[in-house]
């Protein structure tokens, strides 16, 4: 594929990762289950979620497109999709489920698939592309922070 159309791909899959993960949320952030949680002091205002995702999403479909152009293999797609399946079922096990230690499992094991990415592929093309996966390693450390917050003193 050509790597305007992979950042095209990557963009679609990861926006419909978002909107699918939103859908599982059962009315998330507003619902009465999550506004009766005693949250952390540092969590961010709605609208943040929504700016963070959006940034993060166009930095990892851009750095995606770079990785699959210079590597594309049965296991990074492996690697991508265990991802992907792991960033939306956080919403649906927190927000829908309230399994609150669970879905602190999930986001850990998220943090840990990209910073594997971030780690191991570090050929050439990647060495300062590698960089726009930082976006989405702190956020992923706040996000963990607020989910363990929520454990803890819930």
């Amino acid at each position: 594929m050509k790597f305007y159309q992979l950042i095209l791909l990557f963009l679609i899959i990861n926006f419909g990762g978002l909107y699918i993960g939103n859908l599982l949320m059962n009315n998330g952030p507003t619902s009465s289950w999550y506004m009766n949680q005693n949250l952390a002091p540092w969590t961010p205002p709605g609208w943040v979620f929504g700016v963070a995702w959006t940034t993060i999403m166009i930095c990892f479909s851009i750095y995606l497109a770079y990785l699959f152009d210079w590597q594309n293999s049965k296991f990074l797609w492996l690697l991508y999709a265990f991802q992907v399946v792991l960033n939306v079922s956080w919403n649906y096990i927190f927000f829908n489920q309230h399994m609150t230690l669970s879905a602190l499992i999930v986001i850990v094991l998220l943090l840990i698939v990209i910073l594997y990415y971030f780690l191991t592929f570090r050929g050439e093309s990647l060495q300062t592309i590698r960089f726009l996966l930082l976006p989405y390693i702190l956020w992923l450390c706040i996000a963990i922070s607020l989910n363990l917050y929520v454990v803890i003193h819930n």
